[in-house]
C-alpha cells in the first residue's frame, strides 16, 4: 500500500475548489508548520551547547529555577503531551478503519508531541543557564501553534462536527492549552522585563543554592526531577564508589532547619496560648498549633493521595475493558469489518475507548501517574513529619533550659520522662503525620471500591465486601495485642540485660570462683520468660500476616459462590478479573495501624502539653531574661559552628574575640566592694516551705568567701539560691553593677556570640563559673570539657590542668586530652571527674567563681595542691570573687570571709578573726574538728587514692592496644586471606549480599524448620496460582453448553474453587507460623550459644574487648535477631514468590512476554544493586546521628544548673539545632532514597503491565487468561519495590547475625583436665602446700611472657607476701594459680597435684581469692556470700561476724535476705570489701589469695582485714599481693618480683639486711 499524506483512496482529498481552508488535509498540513519551525530553531541551539553562556553567579547543580509560572508551565506541558498522545492514538485508530494510509490523521500529532517535548527541554536549559532572550523562540511557537489549532477548530465548527466526536474535543482542549502556555510566556516577559525591554530585572539565586554545602535539592529542582527524584542519582551512584558520609549529604536547606520550623510552631503555639488566656481551665491546643504551622503540606499530600487512589481504580477497570474487548473480538471474528468513508473519519469517544490497544496504553499511563502521585504524597508527609519533629525537639529543649530546678529535684519531671519525650513522643507524632493522609484517604477508597464492585457484580459483591469489613475489627484486636506483647518482651529483655551486664562486670570474680554457670542459668531463666512473650508476639505477628493474605481469598470465594447461585448468567472473565478486593484489603489493614498510631499520638500530645506547661524558673531573678535567650537570636549565626566558612559574616568578626590579651588588666576602683548581696531572703524548693530562711549575707568582691556547716545545713542550696535556681519567697538577691563593664541583658556578650573573650573588660558580670557538687561532664573530649566554649589559650589551659593535677591522668588516656569522656566515652573515677569540673570553672573568664565542695572526692594531696595552686594562686592572682563550699575546715585560715550555716540559716558571718573574738564556742568546736581532721590526715598520707584511680584507669586502658583487632572483626573471614585493599574488592564486598551469614542464620533455626518453611511457602503460592487458574478456566468456558449440563458444571466448578480457596487459607496460616517459629528457634539458639561462648571465654578477651561492645551483642543485635529478622524474611520471601509466580503466569499465558522481560530484568538488577549500597550507608548514618542528639538532651537536663550559671544556654541551643539538623538530613535522604527506588520499580512495573497487555492482546489464548495475566502484572507493581526494600533491610539486619557469629568463633578456655573430677580427693587441697617450679606465664601465645622461670616453695599455713613495682607480674602470678593465664612452661603443684591437669571448675572452686575491686551482685546478701546455696545460715553468720558485719546485717530489714542493689551501691566501699572477705571465708579453702585487697579501703577496714587474716585464717596458706610494702613486713615469706623474674625470696627481716636489695628500696620509697 503506497503512502500518501492525504491518503490515495479519495479523489477529493486534494480538491481546494471550496477554498483552501475548507480542505481538511490542508488544515492538517498547516498544523505541521509551527512544530517544524520550533525544531528547526531549537535543535542547533541545544546542540551547540551552553559553554559560553554560563551564569554569572557561581551556584551548584544548575538547579536555579527562577522564571515566574515555572510549575504551571511544566504541568501544562505534561497535559499537552498527554493530549498529543490521545490525538496520535485517535488518528491511528481512525486510520486503521480506512482503505489506505492517511498520514495527515496522525503525523502532525506525532510532530506536535516531539515539539512539545523539545519545548520543555529547551526551556529547562534556558532557565538553568539564565539566558532569557532565547525564550523568544518559544513565544513565537506558542503563538503559531495557537493560531493554526484555532483555524482547525473553526473549520470543525463550520463543518458542524458534533461535540461528541473525539477529534473535536481534542482540538478544543489543545487550543486552550496553547493559549495558556502563550499567557505564561507573556507573563515571564512582563515580570522579568526580558526580550523587548532595555533593562531586564536582576535576580539573585536563593541563599541555599549559593551555599555549596546544601546537597538536598528536592525543593529546588524542576517538576520532573521532583517527581522521579532524578537529582538523587548522583548520590546513589557515588555511594557505589565510596561510602556516603555526613559530608556527602551536606546541610539542610534553610526552610527545613529545626530553627525555621521551631519559629513557625512557636508562633502558632503562642497564638493558641493567647486564645486560651481568658479560659483558665483550658490548655492551649498543640494540635491546632501543629495544624496552623504544618497544615498546608498535609493538605497537599492528601490531595496527591486522593488523586493516586482514584487513579488506582483505573487499573482494574481498564483490565475489565480489555478482557471484554478481547472476548468481543474473539466472538465477532466471523462478522465482516466495516470500512469507513474517508470523508467522515471521526471517532466517538466510546468507540475509541473500546479499542483494546488504547486501553492498554491508558492502563500504562494511569499506573505511572498513580505511582508518581502516591510517592509524592509519601514524600511530602515524610518531609513535614521531619520538620515537625525538628520543631518539637527545639521546643522541648527550649523548655528544658527554663525548667525550674525544683521540678527536676522534687521528681515531678524525671530525666527518664524527658528522654521519653525526646526519643518516643516526638517520633510517635512524626509517625502519625506520616500515616495521617491515610486517615481521610481510606474511607473514600473503601466506599469507591464497594460502589465499583457493585456495578460489576451486583449484590454478590456486597457479600464479599461484608466479609472484609467484618474481619477488619479482628485485625485491630490483633494489632493491640501485638503492642502489649512487645511491651512485656521489652521488660524481660531489660531485666536480662541488667543481669548480663552484671555478669560481664564481675566476670573475673565469677571465673575465679567458678560461678559462671550459676549466673548463666539465671540469665537463661530470664531469657526463657522473654522467649515466652516473644512467642506470643510471633503468634500475633503471624496471625496478622495470615489475615492479610487470607481475607482477599475469603472475600473472592464468598462473592463468586454467591454469584454462581444467585445469577442466571454465567460469570464473565471481565467481571472476575476486575474484582477489586485487593484494593479494599490494604486500606482496611492500614486503617487499623493508623487508628493505633492516632491513639498513641493523642497520648503523646497530652504528655507534651503537660511538659510545656510545667513550672519555669523565675525570670524575676538576677538573670534578667538571659535564661531564655530566644532562638531567634541564634538565627544570625546559624553557620557559626559549622566548618564551612560563613560568607555572610566577614572573617574578622569571627576572629575578633580571639585576640590573646595581657594576663592581667588594671582594674577600675570599685565603688561598692560587695559583689553579691542577699537581703532578708527566704528561698524554697517549690514546696512553699522555706528551705533557707532569713538570709542576710554579702559576698565581697575579689576575695575568697567560704561557706561551712554540717551536712545538709543548706550550703549548696545557698549557692543555688544566689544563682536564681530556687524559688524566692521573699527578699532579694542583689548583684552589684560594676563600672566600666559591659552589661548586656540579652545574654549575648559580644560579637563573638556565646564566647566571652579573655579581656577583663569584656567579662560578663552575669556569667558565673560554677562547679557543682556532683560532677557533670559533657560527652566530649577532655579539652572541650575544660574549655567549655571559651576560646583556647594554651598558657591558661596548662596552668589550669596543672593546678588540678590533671596532667598525669590525661597522659594515661589513649588520645590524651582529645579522648572522649562522658556517657559514651571512657569512664573516669569520681575524683578525676570532679577535678575536670573544677578545672572548667577555673578556666572560664568570669568575675565570680562558685565551687561547691570541690574537695569531696579528692584525697589530701590533691586537695592541698588544688587549694594552693588553683585557688590561692590562680584565682587570687586574677582577683576573681570566689565562693567556696567545703567541709575541710583546715582551709579556713585562707578565707577572707566566712559564712557559717546551720539548719538553713546563717549562723555567723565575718572573717576568722571576727568569729574567734565573737563566738568562741564555735571557734573551739572548729578547732577540735580540725585536730580530728589532722589525725585522719596522717593516716590518709598512706592511703593515696589518686594513684589508685590512675591505676584503675591504666588497667582499663592497657588492653586497648589490641582494639584494632576488634574493629576488623566485622569484615568477612575470606577477606583476611588476600589483603589487596584496592577499591574494586572493597566495592565488591559492599555490593555483595551476605549470603553466607543468611545461610548461617537459616540453619541455626534447624534444618527441619527450614525445610518446612520452604515447602509450605512454595505450596501456598502454588495453591494461590491454582485458584486463579481455575477461575480463568471456569469463566472462559464456552458458554454455549446445554442447560442441564450447566448446573452440574457449576457445582463442580464451585466445589473445586471452594476446596482450593480453603486450602489456600489454611496454608497462609501454616506458612506465616513456620517463618515466625523458625525465627524464634534461630534467635533462641544464637543467644544461647553466644552467652555460653562469652561466659567461657578467656579473661584476656574481656580485658581487650570494651564492655559496651559485648553488651551491644546482647542488646541491639539480639533484639534485631529476635524481632526484626523474621518479619523481614517473611515479607521478602512472600513478595519474591508473588513476583515470580506472576511472571510465570504471564509467561504461561503469553510466552512472548519473556523476550520483553530481559531488558526489564537487567534494569531491575542495576536499580536494586545501587540502591542497596546507598540505603545501607544512609541507614547507618541515621542511626549514628540519633545517639548524640538523645545524649545531648539528657546531658543538658543533668547539667541544667551548670549551663544556666555559666549563661551558656544559647551555645547549647545552637549545638542542639545542629545535632537535630544532622539527624534530620540523614533521615530525609534515607526517605528520598526509598522514594527513588519506589518510583523506579513502579515505572518498571508499569512497563511490565504494558508489555503483558500488548503481548497478551496479540497472542493471548482466551479472554480468561488475558485477564489473569494482567491482574498478575498489576500485583507485580505493588511487590517489586518490597523485594528490594526487604533485601536492603535484610542485608543491614544480617549484620547483627554476623557480629554475633564473630564472637562464636572465639576460643574458649579449656575446661577439661586430664584428671577426672572423681579422681581429685574431696577435701583437696587439705594442707595448702604450694610448689612453683620454673614457672613461665604469658597472656596469649603470641605475646611476650610476663613471668619467667619463677621457682618458689610455700609451706602449708605460711603467710606469704608478694611485692614489686607496677607491671612486675604480681597480679599475673595470682592469676596463674587459677590458670587464668597461659602457663606454657613449668608447673604449679598444690598438695602434690599439678594444677594444669585438673578440670578448671574443680581447681577454681577449691581456692579462694579476694580481689582489689570489691564486687557485689544484685540479689540478697545470702546470694552474694554463697550463690551455690551450699552452706547453713550459721556458717554465713559466722563469716559475717569474722568480717565484723554481723551487727550491720542484723539491722537491715530481712537480715541475710536483705537486698543488695546493682554493684552493691547501697554499701560503702569498705563494707563491700568486708563482704568479699566473708565470701572468701565461707568457702573453706586452705589457700587464700589476696590481690591488693586493701587498696581501695580506709584504714579502719584495713585493720579489720589484717586482724582477720591473722586469726580466722591462721591455719590456711595466705598469699598477699601488696600494693604497699608496709603490709607484708610481718609475713613469713616475701617474694620480690621485677620484670617477670623472681629476684628476692626470704623473710622480710632478712631481706631488709640487704642494703641495696630491691625490697629495701621499695620499703624506703614507701611503695
Amino acid at each position: 500500500m503506497r503512502l500518501a499524506f492525504c491518503g490515495n483512496d479519495n479523489a477529493s482529498a486534494y480538491n481546494i475548489s471550496a477554498g483552501v481552508l475548507r480542505n481538511v488535509c490542508f488544515v492538517d498540513a498547516l498544523n505541521l508548520v509551527p512544530h517544524v519551525f520550533l525544531l528547526f530553531i531549537t535543535f542547533p541551539i541545544l546542540f551547540i551547547g551552553w559553554g559560553s553562556q554560563s551564569s554569572k553567579v557561581q551556584i551548584h547543580h544548575n538547579t536555579w529555577l527562577h522564571f515566574p509560572g515555572h510549575n504551571l508551565r511544566w504541568i501544562l506541558t505534561f497535559t499537552l503531551l498527554f493530549v498529543h498522545v490521545c490525538e496520535i492514538a485517535e488518528g491511528i485508530v481512525s486510520d486503521t478503519q480506512m482503505k489506505s494510509r492517511h498520514l495527515h490523521l496522525f503525523l502532525p500529532a506525532i510532530m506536535g508531541f516531539v515539539a512539545a517535548t523539545v519545548s520543555i527541554v529547551y526551556y529547562h536549559n534556558i532557565e538553568t543557564s539564565n539566558f532569557p532572550k532565547l525564550l523568544l523562540a518559544l513565544f513565537l511557537y506558542w503563538i503559531m501553534a495557537f493560531v493554526t489549532k484555532t483555524i482547525k477548530l473553526v473549520r470543525y465548527c463550520q463543518d458542524g462536527v458534533p461535540f461528541s466526536q473525539l477529534r473535536f474535543c481534542i482540538t478544543g482542549i489543545m487550543v486552550i492549552l496553547y493559549g495558556l502556555l502563550m499567557a505564561v510566556e507573556i507573563n515571564v516577559i512582563r515580570v522579568r522585563r526580558y526580550v523587548f525591554f532595555m533593562n531586564p530585572q536582576k535576580v539573585k539565586p536563593p541563599e541555599d543554592l549559593q551555599d555549596l554545602g546544601v546537597r538536598f535539592l528536592q525543593p529546588f529542582v524542576n517538576l520532573l526531577s521532583k517527581a522521579t527524584y532524578w537529582w538523587m542519582n548522583t548520590l546513589i551512584i557515588s555511594a557505589h564508589k565510596k561510602p556516603v558520609d555526613l559530608k556527602a549529604i551536606g546541610k539542610l536547606p534553610i526552610a527545613m532547619r529545626a530553627l525555621t520550623n521551631y519559629v513557625c510552631l512557636k508562633e502558632a503555639y503562642e497564638e493558641q496560648k493567647k486564645k486560651v488566656e481568658e479560659q483558665p481551665n483550658r490548655s492551649p491546643s498543640i494540635w491546632l498549633a501543629m495544624y496552623s504551622a504544618f497544615g498546608r503540606p498535609i493538605l497537599l499530600s492528601s490531595t496527591f493521595r486522593y488523586l493516586a487512589d482514584l487513579l488506582g481504580f483505573a487499573g482494574p477497570l481498564c483490565i475489565s475493558g480489555i478482557v471484554q474487548g478481547f472476548q468481543n473480538t474473539t466472538n465477532n471474528t466471523n462478522t465482516t469489518e466495516k470500512v469507513k468513508d474517508p470523508s467522515n473519519s471521526y471517532l466517538s469517544s466510546e468507540e475509541f475507548l473500546r479499542n483494546v490497544y488504547v486501553l492498554a496504553v491508558l492502563l500504562f499511563l494511569a499506573l505511572i501517574l498513580q505511582r508518581t502521585f502516591l510517592q509524592a504524597s509519601y514524600y511530602v508527609t515524610t518531609e513535614t513529619g521531619i520538620n515537625l519533629r525538628g520543631a518539637l525537639l527545639a521546643m522541648i529543649y527550649n523548655k528544658i533550659l527554663r525548667l525550674s530546678t525544683s521540678n527536676l529535684s522534687m521528681g515531678e519531671m524525671t530525666l527518664g520522662q524527658i528522654n521519653n519525650l525526646v526519643a518516643i513522643e516526638t517520633n510517635q507524632l512524626m509517625w502519625f503525620l506520616f500515616l495521617c493522609p491515610n486517615l481521610w484517604a481510606m474511607p473514600v477508597q473503601i466506599i469507591m471500591g464497594v460502589i465499583l464492585l457493585y456495578n460489576l457484580l451486583g449484590v454478590s459483591a456486597l457479600v464479599g465486601a461484608a466479609v472484609i469489613v467484618l474481619l477488619a475489627p479482628i485485625q485491630y484486636f490483633i494489632a493491640t495485642k501485638l503492642a502489649e506483647a512487645q511491651k512485656s518482651t521489652l521488660d524481660y529483655s531489660t531485666e536480662r540485660l541488667k543481669k548480663t551486664n552484671e555478669i560481664l562486670k564481675g566476670i573475673k570474680l565469677l571465673k575465679l570462683y567458678a560461678w559462671e554457670h550459676i549466673f548463666c542459668t539465671s540469665v537463661e531463666e530470664t531469657r526463657m520468660k522473654e522467649l515466652t512473650s516473644l512467642k506470643t508476639f510471633a503468634l500475633h505477628t503471624s496471625l496478622s500476616i495470615f489475615m492479610n493474605a487470607a481475607i482477599p481469598i475469603a472475600a473472592v470465594l464468598a462473592t463468586f459462590v454467591t454469584y454462581a447461585y444467585t445469577n442466571d448468567k454465567p460469570l464473565q472473565p471481565a467481571q472476575a478479573f476486575a474484582s477489586l478486593f485487593h484494593i479494599l484489603v490494604t486500606p482496611l489493614f492500614l486503617l487499623s495501624t493508623v487508628v493505633r498510631f492516632a491513639v498513641k499520638a493523642i497520648v503523646s500530645v497530652q504528655k507534651l502539653n503537660e511538659f510545656l506547661l510545667s513550672d519555669e524558673i523565675g525570670d524575676d531573678s538576677w538573670r534578667g531574661g538571659d535564661s531564655s535567650v530566644p532562638y531567634e537570636s541564634c538565627k544570625k549565626h546559624t553557620g557559626l559552628h559549622t566548618k564551612a566558612i560563613n560568607r555572610r559574616q566577614p572573617l574578622r568578626y569571627q576572629l575578633e574575640g580571639y585576640e590573646q590579651p595581657a594576663r592581667k588588666q588594671t582594674r577600675p576602683v570599685e565603688i561598692d566592694d560587695v559583689a553579691i548581696k542577699v537581703t532578708n531572703g527566704y528561698f524554697s524548693w517549690g514546696s512553699g516551705l522555706a528551705t533557707l530562711s532569713n538570709i542576710n549575707i554579702r559576698i565581697p568582691t575579689g576575695q575568697m568567701t567560704m561557706i561551712v556547716g554540717q551536712v545538709g545545713c543548706g550550703k549548696s542550696s545557698l549557692l543555688l539560691a544566689i544563682l536564681g535556681e530556687m524559688q524566692t519567697l521573699e527578699g532579694k538577691v542583689h548583684w552589684s553593677k560594676l563600672p566600666g563593664r559591659q552589661t548586656n541583658t540579652e545574654g549575648y556578650f559580644s560579637v563573638n556570640e556565646t564566647e566571652p573573650s579573655f579581656e577583663a573588660s569584656r567579662r560578663n558580670r552575669y556569667s558565673v563559673a560554677y562547679a557543682a557538687q556532683k560532677p557533670w561532664l559533657l560527652n566530649a573530649t577532655v579539652e572541650e570539657n575544660i574549655i567549655f566554649g571559651s576560646p583556647f589559650n594554651k598558657q591558661r589551659y596548662k596552668a589550669v590542668t596543672d593546678a588540678c593535677s590533671l596532667q598525669p591522668d590525661i597522659d594515661l588516656l589513649p588520645f590524651g586530652d582529645q579522648t572522649e569522656i562522658g556517657e559514651r566515652g571512657i569512664n573516669l573515677s569520681g575524683g578525676q571527674r570532679q577535678r575536670i569540673c573544677v578545672a572548667r570553672a577555673l578556666y572560664q573568664n568570669t568575675n565570680i567563681v562558685f565551687l561547691d565542695d570541690p574537695f569531696s572526692a579528692l584525697d589530701i594531696h590533691l586537695s592541698d595542691h588544688l587549694m594552693q595552686e588553683g585557688i590561692l594562686k590562680f584565682l587570687q592572682e586574677d582577683k576573681r570573687t570566689l565562693v567556696l563550699v567545703t567541709h575541710k575546715l583546715q582551709y579556713l585560715p585562707h578565707a577572707d570571709w566566712i559564712i557559717a550555716m546551720k539548719d538553713g540559716m546563717v549562723l555567723r558571718e565575718g572573717t576568722l578573726k571576727d568569729i574567734q573574738n565573737k563566738d568562741i564556742e564555735l571557734y573551739e568546736h572548729w578547732k577540735t574538728l580540725m585536730n580530728r581532721q589532722d589525725q585522719e590526715l596522717e593516716k590518709d598520707m598512706e592511703a593515696d587514692q589518686t594513684t589508685l584511680e590512675r591505676k584503675t584507669l591504666r588497667r582499663a586502658m592497657y588492653p586497648r592496644e589490641s582494639k584494632s583487632q576488634l574493629e576488623d572483626e566485622d569484615e568477612e573471614e575470606e577477606e583476611e586471606e588476600d589483603e589487596d585493599d584496592n577499591m574494586s574488592t572493597v566495592m565488591r564486598l559492599r555490593t555483595k549480599m551476605p549470603w553466607k551469614t543468611c545461610w548461617r542464620y537459616l540453619t541455626s533455626g534447624g534444618f527441619f524448620l527450614l525445610f518446612l518453611m520452604i515447602f509450605s511457602k512454595l505450596l501456598k503460592h502454588s495453591v494461590i496460582v491454582a485458584i486463579d487458574y481455575w477461575l480463568a478456566t471456569w469463566t472462559s468456558m464456552d458458554n454455549t453448553n446445554e442447560a442441564r449440563n450447566a448446573d452440574d458444571d457449576k457445582t463442580y466448578h464451585v466445589a473445586v474453587f471452594s476446596i482450593l480457596s480453603g486450602a489456600g487459607i489454611v496454608l497462609c496460616l501454616i506458612t506465616s507460623l513456620t517463618v515466625e517459629w523458625m525465627g524464634l528457634t534461630a534467635a533462641k539458639n544464637l543467644h544461647h550459644n553466644l552467652l555460653n561462648k562469652i561466659i567461657l571465654g578467656p579473661i584476656r578477651f574481656f580485658d581487650m574487648t570494651p564492655l559496651g561492645l559485648i553488651l551491644n551483642r546482647f542488646s541491639a543485635d539480639t533484639n534485631i535477631i529476635d524481632q526484626h529478622i523474621p518479619p523481614t524474611l517473611e515479607s521478602l520471601t512472600r513478595s519474591t514468590l508473588l513476583c515470580l509466580s506472576a511472571i510465570g503466569m504471564i509467561s504461561y499465558a503469553t510466552p512472548w512476554f519473556l523476550v520483553a522481560l530481559v531488558p526489564l530484568g537487567i534494569a531491575f538488577y542495576f536499580i536494586q544493586k545501587y540502591f542497596r549500597v546507598a540505603s545501607k550507608d544512609l541507614q547507618e548514618l541515621d542511626d549514628s546521628t540519633q545517639l548524640p542528639l538523645l545524649c545531648h538532651f539528657s546531658e543538658t537536663a543533668e547539667g541544667l544548673t551548670t549551663i544556666r550559671a555559666f549563661g551558656h544556654e544559647a551555645r547549647f541551643k545552637q549545638r542542639m539545632l545542629e545535632l537535630t539538623d544532622t539527624n534530620n538530613i540523614a533521615y530525609l535522604f534515607l526517605s528520598a532514597a526509598n522514594r527513588w527506588l519506589e518510583v523506579r520499580t513502579d515505572y518498571l512495573g508499569a512497563c511490565i503491565v504494558l508489555t503483558a497487555a500488548v503481548t497478551s492482546i496479540t497472542e493471548g489464548p482466551n479472554s480468561g487468561f488475558v485477564g489473569l495475566g494482567l491482574l498478575y502484572a498489576l500485583t507485580i507493581t505493588n511487590y517489586l519495590n518490597w523485594v528490594v526494600r526487604n533485601l536492603a533491610d535484610l542485608e543491614v539486619q544480617m549484620g547483627a547475625v554476623k557480629k554475633v557469629h564473630s564472637f562464636l568463633n572465639m576460643e574458649s578456655e579449656n575446661y577439661e583436665g586430664c584428671l577426672d573430677p572423681s579422681q581429685v580427693p574431696k577435701d583437696w587441697p587439705q594442707e595448702g602446700e604450694i610448689k612453683i617450679e620454673n614457672l613461665c606465664v604469658r597472656y596469649e601465645n603470641n605475646l611476650k611472657p610476663v613471668l619467667k622461670h619463677v621457682k618458689a616453695y610455700i609451706k602449708p599455713g605460711q603467710k606469704v607476701g608478694i611485692c614489686g613495682r607496677t607491671g612486675s607480674g604480681k597480679s599475673s602470678l595470682s592469676l596463674a594459680f587459677f590458670r587464668m593465664v597461659d602457663i606454657f612452661d613449668g608447673r604449679i603443684m598444690i598438695d602434690g597435684i599439678d594444677i594444669s591437669k585438673l578440670p578448671l571448675h574443680t581447681l577454681r572452686s577449691r581456692l579462694s581469692i579476694i580481689l582489689q575491686d570489691p564486687i557485689l551482685f544484685s540479689g540478697s546478701i545470702r546470694f552474694n556470700l554463697d550463690p551455690e546455696c551450699k552452706c547453713t545460715d550459721d556458717r554465713l553468720w559466722e563469716a559475717l561476724e569474722i568480717a565484723q558485719l554481723k551487727n550491720m546485717v542484723k539491722s537491715l530489714p530481712g537480715g541475710l535476705d536483705a537486698m543488695v542493689t546493682e554493684g552493691g551501691e547501697n554499701f560503702s566501699v569498705g563494707q563491700r570489701q568486708l563482704f568479699c572477705l566473708a565470701r572468701a571465708f565461707v568457702r573453706k579453702s586452705s589457700i587464700l589469695i589476696m590481690d591488693e585487697a586493701t587498696a581501695s579501703i580506709d584504714m579502719a577496714t584495713e585493720n579489720i582485714l589484717q586482724k582477720v587474716v591473722m586469726t580466722a585464717f591462721a591455719d590456711r596458706t595466705v598469699v598477699t599481693i601488696a600494693h604497699r610494702v608496709s603490709h607484708i613486713l610481718d609475713a613469713n615469706l616475701v617474694l620480690v618480683l621485677s620484670e617477670g623474674f623472681l629476684v628476692e625470696c626470704d623473710t622480710a627481716s632478712n631481706l631488709l639486711l640487704k642494703e641495696d636489695g630491691l625490697f629495701t628500696t621499695l620499703v624506703k620509697t614507701h611503695k
